[in-house]
């Protein structure tokens, strides 16, 4: 009943940006380096077991890593994303998983967030903030509201080197929803400019295994319940069906050279 409201709802007009939309609806997002890389952003950010440790994850999508952070280390944690049908998606997993007593979901924009400063102590992001129309201003926020002393730690898509040809910009462009990943020196520059010092890099190659760390952060029977929502929208919504195709024949024409020049990298630094 719940899939079949929210296709009806989709009907009504076309997908804003099918790439995140379609994540929406199958309850299911997903990061470069999986839980590995979420786990090594976690002790970066000094993030230990303690209740009174207050984190924001800006850009949480459908709250997996929120929860994660909840019901390992004890934290009060508040999820935020730009997307109504993410927070909605995120909501419902923290009831599933017994932590929302200490995880709140709310609406918000990475460039503007509705949070007092100084107020977390650890801020995460995991392949949000390459999206963004001004990448400085989201760091800034992410700043603004952190803690003297605290993190701010990114995970974040990465040119490993800079590409020259112009297909590989453009696929990762078309295919991930509109990312515009910065090199390491990029990511670097955008933390210390926005006043953070003693800045981690950490860069890796794209993850040859990627589709097992996508399972394995969502275990097999959210992955499969992912792909069931995902297969009853391609049988009843001409709207989904149509942008699962375009997405489809997008990512299945990767340039050869992709991997020579497309990673991912752990950002962390202090306030």
């Amino acid at each position: 009943m719940e899939n079949k409201k929210q296709s009806s709802r989709k009907e009504i007009s076309e997908l804003e940006n099918p790439y995140f939309d379609l994540q929406a609806e199958m309850g299911f997002t997903k990061h470069m380096g999986g839980s590995k890389a979420t786990e090594e952003l976690i002790e970066l950010c000094h993030i230990y077991i303690d209740k009174d440790t207050y984190v924001l994850d800006v850009g949480c999508g459908v709250g997996m890593s929120a929860c994660y952070i909840a019901k390992k280390y004890g934290c009060n944690v508040v999820g935020v994303d730009v997307r109504g049908e993410m927070i909605a998606r995120s909501k419902e997993r923290a009831e599933r998983e017994g932590v929302e007593g200490r995880v709140e979901f709310r609406v918000a924009d990475a460039q503007n967030l509705p949070f007092e400063d100084g107020l977390f102590d650890a801020v995460i992001s995991e392949s949000v903030t390459a999206f963004p129309e001004d990448k400085r201003e989201a760091v800034r926020e992410y700043v603004r509201v952190t803690k003297p002393g605290g993190y701010v730690g990114l995970n974040e898509t990465t040119w490993i080197k800079i590409p020259t040809p112009t297909e590989v910009v453009e696929y990762v462009f078309r295919s991930a929803g509109g990312c515009k990943p910065e090199t390491s020196d990029g990511w670097k520059e955008l933390l210390e400019g926005s006043g953070l010092s003693d800045v981690v890099v950490r860069t890796y190659k794209f993850p040859i295994g990627q589709f097992v760390s996508d399972i394995r952060m969502v275990g097999f029977r959210g992955f499969f319940k992912a792909c069931g929502r995902l297969l009853y929208l391609y049988s009843k919504s001409s709207t989904h069906r149509k942008a699962i195709k375009e997405m489809k024949k997008e990512a299945w024409r990767p340039p050869k050279n992709l991997l020579e020049y497309y990673g991912y990298g752990i950002y962390v630094g202090r306030i």
